[in-house]
């Protein structure tokens, strides 16, 4: 069954683990970054989450709800517990600290993802039933809303570095 459940896996999804692993391992070491390209991965892992529970779920169900109150706790929980941000305003970049989360998170959201396709490819009634919808989508919830709280906690440097800057000259 496994070998089945491989085979059939869509060529497409490999590459986007691919995808992951390499930007998981980018992420794990120190490193200066574009302003702009602090929104990739979070915009991606966002669209892949928003795309299973509106593919599997539907976004105005109880699972719907359950994303949303997922996706509020993990990024309370990541905004609060992020550390300290450098940012260089004038260079335009963000100083990233090396941290194995983005690769864990990333690997989570991803087997979670093809966990639950192929769960639901094989018993297509699990979609409907709320005991099932319900804890998968606010694990989904969870895990995107931590990618949103690092990011609004890197904007909030931005916008505070920028506010400094002004009071300063």
């Amino acid at each position: 069954m496994l070998r089945q459940i491989l085979i059939q896996t869509p060529v497409y999804v490999w590459a986007i683990l691919a995808f992951l692993v390499y930007r998981g391992m980018v992420a794990s070491k120190d490193r200066l970054v574009n302003y702009p390209s602090v929104f990739i991965i979070p915009a991606v892992m966002l669209v892949l989450g928003l795309q299973s529970i509106t593919r599997g779920f539907g976004l105005e169900t109880l699972a719907g709800a359950a994303w949303l109150a997922g996706a509020l706790i993990g990024a309370g929980l990541a905004y609060t517990f992020t550390g300290p941000i450098t940012v260089d305003r004038a260079a335009g970049v963000v100083m990233q600290r090396g941290s194995w989360l983005p690769l864990t998170l990333m690997m989570a959201i991803f087997c979670c993802k093809y966990a639950v396709a192929v769960t639901v490819a094989i018993q297509p009634a699990l979609s409907g039933e709320p005991r099932f919808a319900v804890p998968v989508c606010l694990a989904f919830g969870l895990f995107n809303g931590i990618f949103l709280g690092r990011l609004m906690r890197t904007v909030a440097a931005w916008m505070m570095s920028s506010t400094i800057a002004r009071y300063a000259a």
